[in-house]
């Protein structure tokens, strides 16, 4: 008796997703580094939320602006978010104030799951397949020494957004 059952591929997904608890407490600690350096002090330097997604800067100067600016990645940086996820605007003036708006940025979009796509097709191992789920990548191979190479392939990749790899089975 012979069964005609496809051995069942492994696979994982490639997504984009906002630690927003990081997010949370790295605003937190910029807000409270602004308020309590010497250099900042009469600045009117603050950074707060404005919605979900936009965390907006301000201060006096331009200068103070940008180092507020600065202050922020730092934070964001010191609690393993990637400085990827921010999108940050000019500075703009705002009666006696200058600010920055930064928008946050989650998911995949359709061009970048196409670029990935792509590149795993042209650099990756011949048997593996994507599909694009949403604002997500499905990667899948018969072989899971080929999904590891997909991986480390991908973070090589000079990509402009960051990325992480999920429900790997």
């Amino acid at each position: 008796m012979r069964h005609n059952v496809a051995m069942a591929d492994n696979s994982f997904d490639i997504v984009s997703k906002l630690d927003r608890a990081e997010v949370d407490n790295a605003v937190t600690q910029a807000a409270k580094e602004l308020a309590q350096r010497f250099d900042f002090k009469g600045t009117g330097a603050k950074v707060e939320f404005k919605g979900e997604m936009t965390i907006e800067l301000e201060a006096e100067t331009e200068d103070r602006v940008k180092a507020a600016l600065e202050v922020l990645k730092e934070k964001l940086v010191k609690r393993g978010v990637s400085l990827k996820v921010l999108d940050a605007g000019e500075v703009r003036a705002s009666g006696r104030l200058n600010k920055i708006t930064c928008q946050l940025k989650e998911g995949i979009t359709q061009d970048q799951a196409k670029k990935l796509a792509k590149l795993i097709r042209d650099e990756g191992p011949k048997k593996v397949k994507t599909q694009v789920q949403g604002d997500e990548l499905r990667v899948s191979s018969p072989s899971r020494d080929d999904l590891q190479e997909v991986i480390q392939l991908v973070k090589d990749a000079d990509l402009d957004f960051p990325v992480q790899f999920v429900n790997y089975r």
